[in-house]
């Protein structure tokens, strides 16, 4: 047996760090849904066809709806007809990039259609960002650095504003702001307390 056979031969141990990294891994998995991937076959003069990873397309569907937060297999359809328009090159609809942009939506657990939607413009505009971060890596002169550094910039920060709107859409825009408010009382004693203050501007101690 030579050493290139030994060493295939050789099962690898993980280490104790990586079998713990390998058990949280286990564990986010098992609380995700079960959800297929998307296949795409292309037809010679045909539009291309989108389909659930699945052995029942039906039931591939219906697990690709739960995991957008849709009941509606047309929501689902136009939506995935809009994932195939961003992540396409050319004519040409990009399996890889298509199932990137799903595993982005799916990371933010979308509830229901508007998140569904704030979700895949959040993975719309994640890939212009690495786009034109890539195109600012490649610069040839100052207005091509000028041009990317802005478009990115921009993307950038529409990016941060979607991430506040998810989360003021989910908490219904409630705000409560913490203070710590300290009173000093006559002969030195200090009295530490919280001062809430919601988003209608009224304080109350705690």
């Amino acid at each position: 047996m030579n050493r290139e056979s030994k060493r295939l031969a050789t099962t690898y141990e993980p280490t104790p760090e990586e079998n713990k990294a390998l058990r949280r891994v286990g564990r986010r998995l098992a609380d995700k849904p079960p959800a297929p991937n998307l296949k795409v076959h292309h037809q010679e003069g045909q539009l291309a066809s989108i389909r659930p990873d699945h052995p029942d397309e039906a039931v591939g569907s219906l697990l690709l709806a739960e995991t957008v937060g849709t009941a509606s297999l047309e929501f689902l359809q136009g939506l995935l007809g809009q994932i195939s328009n961003v992540a396409s090159h050319g004519p040409r609809s990009d399996q890889q990039a298509m199932n990137l942009m799903l595993s982005m939506i799916r990371g933010v657990e979308p509830r229901d259609e508007i998140e569904a939607m704030l979700a895949a413009q959040m993975a719309a505009v994640h890939m212009a960002t690495m786009t034109f971060a890539r195109r600012l890596a490649h610069v040839e002169n100052i207005p091509q650095q000028d041009s990317a550094e802005r478009a990115f910039n921009k993307l950038t920060r529409t990016f941060a504003m979607q991430v506040e709107t998810l989360k003021r859409y989910r908490t219904g825009g409630e705000q409560k702001v913490t203070v710590q408010h300290v009173t000093v009382n006559e002969g030195g004693q200090a009295v530490v307390g919280n001062v809430s203050q919601h988003g209608g501007g009224k304080r109350r101690h705690e």
